[in-house]
């Protein structure tokens, strides 16, 4: 027992260095693609933002993809947190529409602040991709949403994967071009964003 209790300090250190490896490495990483570009950034290009040595990257992971993957994973990850408390505290398709794009622009203007006061010009690369399993469980997510928002006789009158694709398209272009306009417009692209959807979205029912 006294062993056991021994290697706990060990081990909960141990965890926590890997975290923070990983953590440093994912953040050099965003910094130098959003710089650069992803096409131009190097596996060595990334470890030079770090304090880490080459063999600790490939302890981690095996290419810029695996680590783009990563990032991808992990904002799309963060992501849902702010979804759900959209999800929480609306109960119409005109709220929910609106504070969900409030929420994806709020959080990739965000997420990038460093790299645009930086001036970096690849901004666009680190939006959320939308082929990853995190984000396909973002999509059913919002799919089940819109549905629960809608009555039953409305929703039948739209086709909501179809809905969702439009949102989560219209969502990912328009973020892109927000965050190389400036100032960065958040509330601008969410009028525009939900405007659009909720005007297509009453035509089709015939409201």
């Amino acid at each position: 027992m006294a062993d056991i209790e021994a290697d706990a300090p060990t081990s909960g250190k141990r965890a926590n260095t890997k975290a923070a490896n990983r953590r440093a490495i994912l953040t050099a990483a965003r910094r130098v693609f959003a710089l650069i570009g992803y096409e131009a950034t190097t596996v060595r290009d990334i470890i030079r933002e770090t304090e880490l040595a080459s063999g600790t990257f490939y302890n981690y992971f095996k290419s810029k993809e695996e680590v783009f993957q990563a990032i991808a994973e992990d904002s799309t990850h963060r992501f849902r947190a702010h979804l759900s408390e959209v999800r929480a505290r609306t109960n119409s398709l005109e709220d929910y529409i609106e504070h969900a794009f409030r929420a994806y622009f709020s959080f990739i203007a965000r997420e990038n602040e460093e790299a645009i006061k930086a001036g970096a010009p690849h901004l666009a690369l680190m939006g959320v991709r939308v082929d990853t399993p995190e984000m396909l469980a973002v999509a059913e997510e919002i799919r089940a949403d819109l549905e629960q928002t809608l009555s039953g006789e409305t929703a039948a009158g739209l086709d909501l994967e179809y809905l969702t694709a439009a949102a989560i398209g219209i969502a990912r272009e328009m973020g892109d071009y927000m965050l190389q306009r400036r100032p960065v417009d958040v509330e601008g692209a969410t009028r525009f964003a939900s405007g659009l959807v909720l005007a297509g979205g009453r035509a089709m029912m015939g409201r």
